[in-house]
């Protein structure tokens, strides 16, 4: 009897591998046949979730119930137009972002196209303040350039100076200043670090007290923050720069304001950037209160981020801010006229 038990048992010991072996086969093929399935799933869980960040960071500077609901139906038809789109695909199409923005900044008064460069300029209006904004399309970074008053470190020039003396289609002033004596003469300098050409102005000088450095590289896409170290700064190779305080959005998400900046309704101009890569540079009037009597920096942090601007950078204000399209300033100047300034941001055509 034993030596048929064992006769049995040689005869199942093969037969137990081979059914084992065709599970693991099977098995192992369904795997494979699941995972276009866990890619889709989790592409659309990442659109999801990148959908409700965009919420969450928008409700984190308290925007009241009638603008969240707002801006959260925007967002629900931002999605029905990505998932009408393949699963896989990371940033929306020019034409649907382009749309998107177009929704909410309204109808441009004024255009500009070349072969170098797209600018659309609207009409910017909020509770109490009203002023400009011009969207950018740089095909050429060129284009994009940090002007010295005058030409000269030293000197300073109004901003239709500057547009009318280089040519330039679009202008805003740039970056902070101080004024200085010597020898018995006044000579007005930028602060923080000043980037024309690629090259630095007057040497490199460590961020403090939040001063903070933003231009664009030589792609044309917008570079910012702090910088301590020289090398911090030039590693991203900037072509064009100015400094100022406080910055107001970095990766979507709004930045802390500074104490002493805190809920001040002044002038701003304003340097940003959309997640297409076009740039925005926005002048808001103040100190007019039958004009605009100015807007605070966290009202601004929630307009930016309504229009959808991913980062922003505050440049001078007050009696700086200005606008300057196709040769006419646009804005009114809180002095009265336009205050030279020792840098300018302009745009050729």
């Amino acid at each position: 009897m034993w030596i048929i038990n064992i006769f049995f048992v040689s005869l199942l010991i093969p037969l137990s591998g081979l059914l084992c072996g065709v599970y693991y086969a099977l098995h192992g093929h369904a795997d494979m046949m699941q995972i276009p399935l866990k890619k889709i799933v989790s592409s659309t869980e990442k659109l999801q979730h990148d959908i409700l960040n965009m919420e969450q960071e928008i409700g984190f500077i308290k925007l009241n119930a009638v603008e969240l609901e707002r801006l959260q139906q925007e967002n629900e038809s931002m999605l029905k137009e990505l998932t009408q789109k393949t699963w896989s695909q990371k940033k929306l199409s020019d034409e649907i972002y382009e749309k998107i923005i177009m929704n909410r900044l309204g109808m441009p008064i004024g255009e500009h196209h070349s072969d170098r460069v797209q600018i659309k300029v609207f009409e910017l209006k909020g509770l109490g303040y009203r002023g400009y904004i011009a969207k950018l399309k740089l095909f050429d970074p060129a284009v994009f350039q940090i002007v010295l008053g005058k030409d000269t470190l030293g000197e300073s020039e109004i901003t239709s100076a500057a547009v009318k003396r280089t040519g330039a289609v679009l202008g805003v002033n740039g970056g902070g200043f101080y004024h200085i004596m010597q020898d018995g003469r006044q000579y007005t300098l930028p602060i923080g670090n000043t980037v024309i050409n690629g090259k630095l102005i007057g040497g490199f000088n460590p961020s403090h007290n939040d001063l903070f450095f933003a231009g664009i590289d030589s792609t044309g896409e917008l570079l910012g923050g702090v910088f301590y170290e020289k090398n911090e700064l030039l590693k991203l190779k900037p072509i064009a720069g100015v400094s100022f305080v406080p910055a107001l959005i970095k990766n979507r998400k709004p930045l802390h304001i500074p104490i002493k900046w805190q809920n001040q309704k002044q002038p701003r101009t304003i340097i940003g950037e959309y997640g297409n890569d076009d740039l925005i540079l926005a002048v808001v009037d103040g100190r007019q209160a039958d004009w605009s009597s100015g807007v605070t920096l966290e009202d601004l942090q929630i307009k930016l981020i309504e229009f959808g601007i991913i980062e922003a950078y505050n440049l001078d204000g007050g009696g700086s801010s200005s606008f300057v399209f196709e040769g006419n300033v646009l804005n009114r100047p809180s002095d009265g006229k336009e205050r030279p300034v020792v840098t300018n941001i302009i745009i050729l055509p």
